[in-house]
């Protein structure tokens, strides 16, 4: 089968590699979308593991059932989880399954930038979920994204009728004005330093878009009434950016960290202001099977769309174009590849 082969992002390779065989409680899965996610272009992250076939938001159909399965059968059309949680641990049951050791130890075999991918067993147990017919190869990409958003606005404490500040309109920063509008927020904020994702966020429903090179905190307050934002939502890992995000957040207000950091990087923290105003500092990473199914509901029930989002469909061959666009991040959004 083929496969995309990473090594740096202007270093993608179109390889041939074995057709995956699986086991007992195992499937194999043929790729029919998958979408290049910009963690998957963070080199600082990537590199060092390479070289390795990336991918994990994706949208497939299933091929062949190890025994034992029962859950799905050849033809269901799947989106398949690349990290699960086991359920059952202290964090688990404390609602941190992102955390969770095993979500940290599991994967799919390659990875979603190939022909075929095989579920490992505990994945088909935990990370397996019917695609709904109103949901398309290219929208089902969204899924796994969209889950990590709605995780992270849940977790922030996200309440209907505030202001939202979000810092980077790219892809994750857009459905987050997208589900903000959809849930409630008075007003959404948004913030770049490209014109296109400037423009991208204006069409996703921000109220205002705020170049990041500008003063983001006298901007917040000029059009929220003197007030500054109730939530933050750092979604790049400029420093710049975040030191706005802390300097833009009201009195009793909230910082959503969900973009990470070069580990070189360093943020300075105005630790006596945010302390005396009362402001809560949270994170949040990946989406639990709550929020996957939830994701799932929003997008087959048009709640939230998604499609204006995508800006490239490419084949598999064309994978190192892909990453070119997604880490140049100039005219692009959402990039897909279809193997």
């Amino acid at each position: 089968m083929r496969a995309a082969m990473y090594y740096a992002n202007d270093d993608v390779r179109i390889v041939e590699l074995p057709t995956p065989r699986i086991g007992p409680g195992e499937i194999l899965v043929r790729v029919k979308a998958s979408g290049i996610c910009g963690s998957d272009v963070m080199e600082w992250y990537r590199k060092p593991k390479a070289p390795l076939v990336l991918g994990h938001e994706i949208a497939a159909e299933v091929v062949q059932v190890g025994a034992g399965v029962d859950s799905v059968k050849i033809g269901d059309r799947v989106f398949v989880s690349h990290h699960v949680p086991c359920g059952s641990c202290r964090y688990c049951l404390a609602g941190h399954e992102t955390v969770c050791e095993t979500l940290r130890t599991t994967n799919f075999d390659p990875g979603g930038f190939a022909e075929f991918v095989r579920v490992p067993a505990i994945n088909v147990k935990h990370g397996v979920y019917p695609l709904p017919r109103e949901i398309s190869d290219d929208e089902a990409t969204f899924v796994e994204p969209l889950a990590c958003v709605i995780r992270g606005q849940r977790l922030a404490g996200f309440r209907p009728g505030g202001t939202m500040l979000v810092l980077g309109s790219g892809v994750a920063g857009l459905l987050h004005i997208k589900l903000a509008k959809a849930a409630g927020a008075a007003k959404v904020i948004a913030t770049d330093v490209v014109e296109f994702r400037k423009a991208a966020a204006r069409k996703a429903g921000a109220d205002l878009v705020v170049d990041g090179r500008e003063d983001v905190p006298a901007k917040v307050k000029e059009a929220n009434e003197g007030n500054l934002a109730d939530l933050v939502v750092t979604c790049t890992g400029a420093p710049k950016a975040i030191g706005q995000g802390l300097a833009s957040v009201d009195r009793g207000g909230t910082v959503l960290f969900f973009a990470p950091i070069d580990p070189a990087a360093k943020v300075d923290i105005p630790f006596n202001e945010l302390w005396r105003e009362e402001v809560t500092l949270t994170s949040s990473y990946g989406g639990s099977p709550r929020d996957i199914r939830e994701s799932i509901n929003l997008l087959r029930e048009k709640r939230l769309i998604v499609t204006d989002l995508i800006t490239h469909v490419l084949p598999l061959g064309k994978a190192a174009e892909g990453f070119r666009l997604v880490a140049e991040a100039h005219d692009s959004i959402k990039v897909v590849l279809r193997p």
